[in-house]
């Protein structure tokens, strides 16, 4: 096989496997109802859509690298994953500084307390997102209930 031949099938090869690793990650995006929050003196006091989160799927969803993983930025006491981001406050110790409330509105919305953040709103309304694929049109990056699980997981971290 010529080189310009085996140059071809491998550049077909890294597009399909691109289609596919794209399509599975489109498949993990929301499509539930937004429930509106209200902040109020930089908290968001009450569950999103009245839901209870659960701190083990929290766990897993921080790690989790199509949900935005939250090591990419923060250090965590989660020692079985090698790499733990600086670029972000860390988040040893993040429930005995912040109320559930503090911690629900930075995963929520970040903007909202620092408008210079990098750091994406997880559950930021659809309509403040500009140039989303259309496939991501509407959506947020987590469900309510995601955020819920996310917010009792860093509960935890006391």
């Amino acid at each position: 096989m010529s080189a310009s031949r085996s140059i071809q099938t491998i550049s077909k090869l890294a597009f399909i496997a691109a289609v596919f690793a794209v399509g599975s990650f489109i498949t993990t995006v929301q499509a539930d109802p937004y429930y509106t929050w209200q902040m109020e003196n930089f908290k968001i006091k009450k569950p999103l859509g009245g839901l209870k989160g659960n701190a083990e799927r929290g766990r897993q969803i921080s790690i989790a690298p199509d949900k935005g993983s939250c090591l990419n930025c923060h250090a965590m006491p989660i020692p079985e994953e090698p790499f733990h981001g600086n670029i972000g406050p860390s988040l040893i110790g993040v429930a005995s500084r912040l109320t559930e409330g503090e911690l629900r509105l930075r995963v929520v919305d970040e903007k909202q307390i620092n408008p210079e953040t990098v750091m994406p709103g997880y559950y930021r309304h659809p309509k403040h997102f500009t140039l989303v694929a259309e496939d991501y049109e509407g959506k947020t990056f987590l469900t309510a209930q995601e955020v819920e699980d996310v917010v009792a997981y860093l509960l935890t971290l006391k």
